[in-house]
């Protein structure tokens, strides 16, 4: 797992902007900034809260079991490496 000690922008299509947290998931990230994602585990086990990423980078801070496109994340187990450009399902 790459961890980083940078803050990164977190632009969210159709809802606003974030600013990650170097040491949390960018679940917690997002919430941290009261941006709503879907989720169940935490932990990359359900896929509940998989998410599009139109542009960045991510780190998996645990290997994802859950299913997911190559253009897709599971911000539950992943931190921002970089800015990242991303669309949460609504």
């Amino acid at each position: 797992m790459k961890t980083t000690d940078k803050t990164f922008h977190i632009d969210i299509v159709d809802v606003g902007c974030a600013v990650s947290q170097p040491d949390k998931t960018l679940l917690e990230s997002l919430e941290a900034n009261n941006i709503i994602v879907h989720y169940h585990c935490r932990e990359g086990f359900c896929g509940a809260c998989r998410t599009k990423m139109l542009s960045g980078k991510v780190s998996y801070t645990t290997d994802p079991l859950a299913y997911i496109d190559d253009d897709e994340i599971l911000p539950c187990c992943c931190i921002a490496l970089c800015n990242l450009v991303i669309k949460v399902p609504q």
